[in-house]
């Protein structure tokens, strides 16, 4: 399969740079900038992406580019524009002020292929502190800003391009332009990357490479895990057993919901109520550390449990997405690898593991949905955490608690679902790039505040009281803070700007229909300093 390869030099947006490549129904892959995979015969093209560094640091990353150049297609992005200048002649400096924010392309050269369709005057989107005072001999500018002199050059007859921008982001209004001229006018694209083909083909190679075993699969109620279920019984059935535990901190009917879900798509699905066990093990705990191991562990056990009753399983199915696999890099040049969806299971289980969403971003997981004919409540639910909501109650836990933040979080979640907005311009291409089903009229779109929000709940105070007055009572009872954000990615994250008309209603409806709150905050912090959970 043809496949753009994405060097990642450390930027917080290189996965964005990888969605809107497969936005353009092209496969591609993140790798670490010196893991370049120099005898895959599909590869067609490489982008090169920003950086935390400055090329002139003593521990910037540096790759030797000689095995690509010439081969393939190549554009750098940012540091990826500016490493390539300073490696082949060029000259890189700190800039007077840093360049940050919108600015607008003046084309040197007309006619470039990068930059075909793509008018003059095309608002981008600069981030950098450095900037190219020179270029290499052989190469040519392209474009320039009015504070950017060489926001976009080009190598003399050959494919090899660098920008100072960033075309991936939503404020460079053609970004999906240029990078389609790379990815399918330069190098060649045949654009057979598609929800559609996904599923055709997943399902070959899972029947092929399960044949008659029996699978295992933990079930969560979340978009991954409930695609990755639906996929598996399209290509196995009933071999698929899927096992739900509700530790007892899940969202107010949310088990006997998500159950019903799942009957309805026609899976093998074990339903475990263990709430008293977790919350036996909980009493008392406030720790949130302590909390989460808890949890974890009980989990496990439960889930363990379940799985040995299933004597002739052979495979433990997860729903692993491709961010969850990316080896990113930290700023002292060491590769992680976050792979926080596997783990944790007993070795001694001895099952073979699959994961049938391992190269999709969650975006795609979500078109994936559609195309299998999921509901569209699932496909677009929120993140949850995995501890639920024993994380967004400070403090030690009570059945009761459990019972207040329900009540508090369900009066949130109904209303953002219910509550509608029209969007124009970036805020709309915004929502409908993620994949939000919503009809354009006039220029605008109408969707509900649920849809704009990357992640939304209630966090209760359990370890704080607040005086109130609640008809001609004096009341003494708990706060309760809203979160809500937007993120692409759950890496970072801002909070979400609500309406003032809908956070008063909320608060009203809230104090007046939850018994044991009387105050209602908004979490106004963003990702970083502050982290999307409260614990």
């Amino acid at each position: 399969m043809q496949k753009i390869i994405i060097l990642d030099f450390g930027s917080q947006t290189t996965q964005l740079i990888g969605r809107r490549v497969r936005e353009l129904d092209t496969f591609c892959e993140i790798l670490p900038y010196n893991k370049f995979p120099h005898n895959d015969p599909d590869v067609i093209g490489v982008i090169l992406s920003g950086s935390p560094y400055s090329v002139y640091d003593p521990e910037a990353f540096k790759v030797d580019l000689s095995g690509i150049r010439g081969q393939l297609p190549i554009l750098g992005i940012c540091y990826g524009a500016q490493y390539m200048s300073h490696t082949y002649g060029g000259r890189v400096e700190p800039a007077n002020s840093r360049e940050y924010g919108r600015a607008h392309l003046n084309f040197i050269e007309s006619g470039n292929r990068l930059f075909e369709g793509i008018g003059e005057g095309s608002q981008v989107w600069m981030s950098h502190g450095d900037t190219i005072t020179a270029i290499p001999e052989g190469f040519r500018c392209v474009a320039s800003t009015d504070k950017v002199k060489f926001a976009a050059y080009q190598a003399d007859n050959e494919p090899l391009w660098g920008v100072q921008f960033h075309p991936e982001v939503f404020h460079s209004i053609d970004g999906t332009q240029l990078l389609r001229n790379f990815v399918v006018g330069v190098c060649g694209s045949r654009q057979d990357w598609s929800a559609a083909n996904f599923v055709e083909q997943t399902v070959a190679e899972l029947k092929a490479q399960l044949g008659n075993d029996r699978v295992i699969l933990g079930l969560s109620g979340g978009v991954d895990s409930s695609v990755a279920a639906v996929l598996l019984n399209r290509a196995i059935g009933d071999r698929l057993t899927c096992i739900f535990v509700d530790h007892g901190m899940l969202r107010k009917n949310e088990f006997q919901n998500v159950m019903n879900d799942y009957k309805c798509l026609g899976l093998n699905v074990i339903g475990v109520d263990a709430s008293k066990k977790f919350f036996a093990e909980l009493e008392g705990v406030s720790e949130p550390e302590r909390k989460r191991k808890i949890i974890g562990a009980g989990f496990i056990d439960v889930f363990d449990a379940e799985a040995r009753k299933i004597t002739d399983a052979r495979w433990l199915a997860q729903g692993t997405i491709y961010p969850d696999r990316i080896e990113s890099l930290n700023i002292t040049g060491k590769v992680i690898k976050s792979h926080h969806n596997v783990g944790g299971l007993p070795e001694e289980m001895h099952l073979q593991l699959c994961e049938p969403l391992k190269w999709l971003f969650k975006d795609e997981v979500r078109r994936v949905g559609r195309q299998l004919g999921m509901p569209e409540h699932l496909i677009t639910r929120h993140p949850f955490p995995g501890p639920g909501l024993a994380v967004r109650i400070l403090g030690a836990i009570t059945p009761e608690k459990v019972r207040v933040l329900q009540d508090a979080d369900d009066i949130f979640i109904r209303s953002l679902r219910e509550y509608k907005t029209r969007l124009s311009g970036e805020e709309a291409r915004r929502v409908l790039a993620a994949g939000v089903p919503a009809d354009m009229r006039d220029g605008e779109i109408e969707v509900s505040l649920y849809d704009q929000i990357w992640q939304a709940g209630a966090i209760l105070l359990s370890d704080v009281r607040s005086v109130g007055v609640m008809g001609d009572e004096r009341t003494y009872e708990n706060p309760v803070a809203l979160r809500a954000v937007t993120s692409s990615d759950a890496m970072t994250a801002d909070w979400a700007h609500l309406p003032y008309d809908f956070m008063a209603k909320v608060s009203n409806d809230i104090i007046n229909h939850v018994r044991g709150v009387n105050r209602v905050c908004y979490d106004i912090s963003s990702k970083p300093p502050a982290t999307i959970e409260w614990e």
